[in-house]
């Protein structure tokens, strides 16, 4: 079943909350919405999702908050943020009817919330001294790594991201724990029973055997791990050159989309000029 279409939404800066309402009014009433929206009598649409069949959404919001960001459009970010503020306030109700010990709700989401900003900042919160930036972000890596009581660099490391922005991340926790290759030009031979050599490249598990992958899912070409160390190789030289591999082909693709668009229009005008001198 399509959900419903929404309805339209004001673009402009006036609030719906009174000026004698306290900061924080609409969140409550946000939230109260979500569960009338859930509970039996609501919308029949929402009653039937689950964390799993609203994971789409999430991801589909998250990208169009980003596109608003690049797009430097307040209306749109706003807009944006308030769909994914949905998705939060939606799966916390979700949780709230999960079975013990896996039930929590948007007050215990929030809470943890606070209590986490409030562990993580102890230059604010506390009277730990820090010089700049740069201390506060290694003193958060410290606290994460207490509190988290993690084992290795990859540890909480999404690895469902896209592979770019994945690989920048790994290359970012392997630098922190002196890990991390130096940048490098990748050589990949393979030999004539299948056996791909990778030479230059930080690879513990040893040669990559195309003829008998451990994980069928895991069985690349030739040219797959050729490309694969080229592309891995040029995340390295970028996060050692302190660039973000992903924002920098981001803000690629979209230039090439744009010339792409300008090329689009330029050749219906000269076939309009071209159709209106025929005749």
């Amino acid at each position: 079943m399509a959900k419903p279409a929404e309805p339209a939404r004001s673009t402009g800066n006036t609030r719906s909350v009174e000026p004698t309402e306290p900061a924080g009014s609409a969140l409550l009433r946000a939230v109260a919405v979500m569960d009338r929206l859930r509970s039996p009598g609501g919308c029949p649409w929402d009653a039937e999702q689950t964390h799993a069949s609203l994971a789409k959404y999430l991801l589909e919001e998250t990208y169009e908050t980003l596109d608003a960001i690049e797009d430097a459009d307040a209306v749109a970010l706003r807009e944006e943020l308030g769909d994914l503020l949905l998705q939060v306030l939606f799966h916390a109700r979700l949780a709230e009817e999960a079975v013990a010990g896996e039930r929590f709700s948007i007050e215990d989401v929030a809470g943890d919330l606070v209590d986490k900003l409030v562990r993580r900042h102890p230059h604010v919160f506390s009277d730990t001294a820090v010089s700049g930036a740069g201390e506060v972000n290694a003193n958060w890596e410290v606290i994460k790594q207490q509190e988290k009581q993690r084992t290795s660099v990859t540890d909480g490391v999404p690895l469902g991201q896209p592979a770019l922005a994945l690989s920048a991340k790994l290359i970012g926790r392997a630098q922190r724990a002196g890990l991390a290759p130096p940048p490098h030009e990748p050589d990949v031979t393979t030999d004539a029973t299948g056996r791909v050599n990778v030479a230059g490249s930080l690879n513990p598990a040893g040669p990559v055997n195309l003829a008998e992958p451990v994980n069928p899912a895991d069985q690349l070409n030739v040219a797959e791990v050729e490309f694969g160390e080229k592309l891995f190789a040029l995340a390295l030289e970028a996060v050692h050159a302190g660039v973000d591999p992903e924002l920098a082909l981001r803000a690629t693709a979209r230039r090439f989309a744009d010339a792409l668009h300008a090329e689009e229009q330029a050749r219906a005008r000269t076939e309009e000029s071209t159709d209106t001198g025929s005749n």
